[in-house]
């Protein structure tokens, strides 16, 4: 069963602003912070776009949350799935749907439409569909109800302007019961939706899309209209899995986080004496920079080890090397990581970059923060997301990653490849100036002789060492070599 307490989110600020006009929460992650509080109270909301977009997921999900969040009512008219198919359909995510429908906290009504059935003669009214969904909200004291597919209906009758003037009276029927009522439409070709829904279900708007681009599919929401409220204007990467919808709601985070003159460990006793000897800033970024082999993957591990040896939570996303080989590898340097997987403290998620797009990525991202709720994240190597997407998107990706986790007091480091000879020219995304401290590792080779060397290029609000400083891995860990 999903969690039924609403999480917290981090604001923004296109969704603060205060508003006079009254919400119900949705109880769906992510969409009450994008629409500043909910749906629009006693009112109706559409929820448009194109087939496999997630509408009908949605919809019975603000239906779900009601019920299990808040203990409100829900009333489903579907038009193009029984209670059986939704019941089957909504059993994946956790939502045992017979037995809301049992305790009489829930009433799904299939109206079937069949054109072949159907014989226009004389006028023609929603009254039989109104007697029944006021029979439904009665008994379930319903104070949301979900109308999917609407739109049906259009295809049934030949007299469409008969229908819309029905399904105004039905949604003015609607308000004036004081349910607040979503209803989901098929978008349009150029359009919405099919049959211009979005002219008369004015209060709130929202589409969904779902893009394939390079055989990597992401989803995103965009609240089109919202009458009478300040809400987020963005397109908002969305996740669907077992858990149900999560919208990332960080598209355009301010410049307001906090700024702390904690420090924490690198893990590392030469790179820590460089910063004075008190390590990075906390909720600061890190960027290590370096050629193929230089040991970047090894500084990171270093920092995860140090934030667990502290008793904090440690999340490592790697984009190249599975856990047991990260955990293998590292035990060479002197690490072992697997104690803090065992207690808890480290969680390893390993995925190629391809696998998803970036909004997924973030997306997934935003949710282990809010689960896991670690107080250090790696992402090892950022290079490789450039697979799943151009140059300025990725940038722009890992700028809402980078004022996320900063908003979360969260201390991130990133590494990443790099093809200069030299190991300290910028990265291919361009992210350095992003970073508050940025750390280059090269290789140099004398003859027969190599060894590595790391320079402290920058380190923001610090004193800190401009000397370049040999290292090496033993067995023992990474060492510095002495001045």
């Amino acid at each position: 069963m999903p969690k039924t307490a609403a999480k917290k989110q981090p604001s923004t600020h296109n969704s603060t602003h205060t508003s006079s006009l009254p919400k119900l929460p949705t109880g769906i992650s992510g969409l009450d912070q994008v629409t500043g509080g909910g749906l629009p109270k006693g009112r109706t909301t559409l929820i448009c776009g194109s087939a496999g977009s997630g509408k009908t997921l949605l919809a019975m999900e603000f239906l779900m949350r009601g019920i299990i969040q808040h203990d409100e009512g829900g009333v489903c008219l579907a038009f193009e799935e029984t209670s059986n198919e939704l019941a089957a359909n909504f059993a994946s995510m956790g939502y045992d749907i017979p037995r809301f429908i049992k305790r009489g906290k829930l009433f799904i009504d299939y109206v079937e439409v069949d054109r072949r059935q159907i014989i226009e003669a004389g006028d023609f009214d929603l009254d039989p569909i109104l007697i029944r969904l006021d029979s439904a909200i009665r008994a379930t004291n319903a104070k949301r109800v979900v109308l999917d597919t609407l739109e049906v209906l259009f295809t049934g009758f030949q007299n469409q302007a008969i229908i819309r003037a029905e399904l105004r009276r039905m949604f003015h029927w609607l308000k004036e019961r004081g349910v607040t009522a979503v209803v989901t439409g098929e978008a349009g070709i150029e359009t919405l939706t099919r049959h211009g829904l979005e002219e008369y279900v004015a209060d709130c708007v929202i589409f969904l899309d779902h893009r394939v681009n390079e055989q990597v599919s992401t989803r995103r929401l965009r609240i089109v209209k919202y009458r009478g409220s300040a809400h987020g204007t963005n397109e908002y990467p969305f996740l669907v899995n077992a858990d149900g919808v999560s919208v990332v709601p960080i598209t355009a985070l301010g410049l307001d986080h906090r700024a702390t003159m904690d420090r924490i460990s690198s893990g590392i006793a030469g790179l820590d004496e460089m910063m004075k000897g008190s390590g990075f800033f906390r909720a600061s970024s890190i960027l290590i920079t370096g050629t193929a082999g230089t040991g970047k993957s090894s500084f990171a591990s270093y920092f995860a080890d140090a934030a667990c040896s502290r008793g904090e939570r440690a999340l490592y996303l790697a984009f190249e090397e599975s856990p047991q080989q990260i955990m293998r590898n590292m035990s060479s340097v002197a690490l072992n990581l697997k104690q803090w997987v065992d207690k808890g403290l480290l969680v390893i998620h390993a995925v190629r970059p391809t696998s998803m797009g970036l909004e997924s990525h973030l997306a997934v991202l935003h949710r282990q923060i809010e689960e896991f709720k670690p107080q250090v994240v790696v992402m090892d190597p950022i290079t490789n997301l450039i697979s799943v997407g151009e140059k300025g998107n990725v940038k722009a990706m890992l700028t809402r990653v980078i004022d996320f986790l900063k908003s979360h007091g969260i201390t991130a480091m990133f590494t990443n490849l790099i093809g200069g000879p030299e190991g300290y020219d910028d990265t291919v995304i361009g992210v350095s100036s992003l970073m508050d401290t940025w750390i280059a590792l090269r290789d140099v080779s004398k003859g027969d002789f190599r060894h590595r060397e790391l320079k402290l290029l920058k380190s923001r609000g610090m004193a800190h060492s401009t000397y370049t400083r040999s290292f090496s891995f033993t067995s023992e860990g990474i060492v510095f070599a002495e001045f």
